[in-house]
């Protein structure tokens, strides 16, 4: 007789669980549509390593393009302004955060894509730049990557604050709106960039190149649910060297793996970690030479590592 009720109580459970985790994905599904349908201006602070620094935003849709604007307005100018995505000139440290980013294609989230590798879910509701929000839960499924808590504005979805953590719930970086205008449409002054942004521009060996870092290169091991987006190849203007780019993304996470010839560079082996962002590097023997290995992105430093050992030069994979 037991055996009844107990049934009702597990189904009206998982209905229950069902039912946040459609809602979340009705909320991912609006951030996502907002965030090109949607124009704004705003204030938000930016948290990494207990370091804080505040930006103002402009963001318009028009004739189905996002133009943005980014300024920094403490600490060291940081200016950046992007088109769908794609970083039209940036200052400051973003030239080397930014600058060899402007292949990368703009990212939309795909509530369905995330969800073999995430867990979604609606865990409550907030109050945030004097806004009302709901809270997202965004928790990863395996060890390879971060989970995110949103809070979405409740009349836009877009997204008031960010949180990004580890797998033992520790904050690794917070973004967070103190100001939002979703009325307000910003102007072409208000997008336009000072006389300190730098163009950003893609090298003739990144639009051509011989042999292209997808054939010269590939990983015998990438973390479930991350496929490649891009590669580029580029001469170092400091260096001279050629170096291929590879970029991943799941969906949500993206992490790029660097390959530069290291044969008679003064280059050491490195592992470090800033908030979210990691870089590892190791020495790579090929049949070309010895190669220098960099992966780079906002993983957990463990995946990094597996990422680095696993990549393989074409040549060198087809030697017995």
């Amino acid at each position: 007789m037991r055996a009844i009720p107990l049934l009702a109580l597990l189904l009206s459970s998982w209905f229950a669980l069902s039912a946040h985790a459609d809602e979340a994905q009705d909320w991912l599904t609006r951030l996502g549509r907002a965030e090109q349908q949607q124009s704004f201006e705003g204030t938000f602070v930016y948290e990494r390593n207990g370091s804080f620094s505040t930006h103002d935003i402009w963001h318009r849709v028009q004739d189905g393009h996002v133009r943005e604007r980014l300024l920094q307005l403490d600490g060291s100018a940081q200016e950046a302004v992007r088109i769908d995505g794609r970083a039209q000139c940036v200052s400051g440290t973003l030239v080397a955060s930014l600058g060899h980013s402007s292949d990368a294609p703009s990212r939309i989230l795909d509530p369905k894509k995330l969800n073999p590798f995430y867990e979604l879910a609606v865990i409550g509701k907030s109050r945030v730049a004097g806004r009302n929000a709901v809270i997202v839960s965004i928790s990863p499924r395996d060890p390879y990557r971060y989970g995110f808590e949103l809070h979405l504005d409740r009349e836009t979805a877009l997204p008031l604050k960010s949180l990004l953590l580890n797998d033992q719930g520790q904050l690794l970086e917070r973004f967070q709106f103190t100001r939002l205008d979703p009325s307000a449409i910003p102007s072409d002054q208000d997008l336009q960039p000072s006389s300190d942004c730098s163009p950003v521009t893609m090298s003739s060996a990144a639009k051509a190149p011989d042999l292209s870092a997808t054939q010269r290169w590939h990983l015998d091991w990438l973390p479930p649910g991350f496929q490649q987006i891009s590669s580029a190849t580029r001469k170092d203007t400091q260096t001279k060297s050629t170096v291929d780019s590879l970029m991943y993304d799941d969906g949500l996470a993206r992490f790029s793996v660097f390959l530069e010839s290291a044969s008679g560079a003064d280059v050491n082996e490195t592992r470090a970690q800033l908030g979210p962002t990691v870089a590892v590097s190791r020495r790579l023997n090929t049949v070309d030479g010895e190669m220098m290995v960099t992966v780079v992105g906002e993983i957990p430093i463990g995946t990094a590592e597996r990422i680095a050992l696993s990549v393989r030069g074409e040549k060198a994979a087809a030697k017995p």
